[in-house]
């Protein structure tokens, strides 16, 4: 099936592999939580246990150095496309609040971002994305 919208998950390259799968699974659920008509239905098996609903469609993560996130992070904003960002600092926090203070303490130029995930029209991201490699 082929969706009208896409999602992108970029992560930076040189993070250690746990940071890299937290800071994508933070930004997916910033996706799911954030945009309509993301998430599926539940899911049930054969013995009658029902499961969590997903994202409907699929998740391509890509990888990028520091500078490559912040070219894609202006195109994001250019564009209008639904964002969602992590950023160093939020490593140090431990909750929610303190992660949208950290964010918000720094203009967008400034943002030290580790990740970010864009969800939009394909084409869209497509124009966004441009050039980053698919994450190993």
């Amino acid at each position: 099936m082929r969706f009208d919208t896409k999602i992108g998950i970029v992560v930076r390259e040189d993070l250690a592999v746990w940071q890299k799968l937290n800071v994508t699974a933070f930004l997916a659920s910033a996706v799911a939580g954030g945009a309509e008509n993301v998430i599926g239905r539940p899911y049930a098996d054969g013995s009658g246990n029902t499961y969590l609903a997903m994202i409907r469609q699929p998740v391509l993560i890509y990888a990028a150095g520091a500078e490559e996130l912040t070219r894609t992070h202006n195109r994001a904003l250019s564009r209008g496309l639904d964002t969602a960002v992590y950023i160093e600092e939020m490593f140090k926090t431990g909750n929610d609040d303190d992660n949208r203070a950290a964010v918000l303490a720094v203009p967008a130029d400034d943002l030290s971002l580790v990740g970010l995930a864009v969800y939009g029209p394909r084409n869209a991201i497509d124009k966004t994305l441009k050039g980053l490699p698919l994450h190993p």
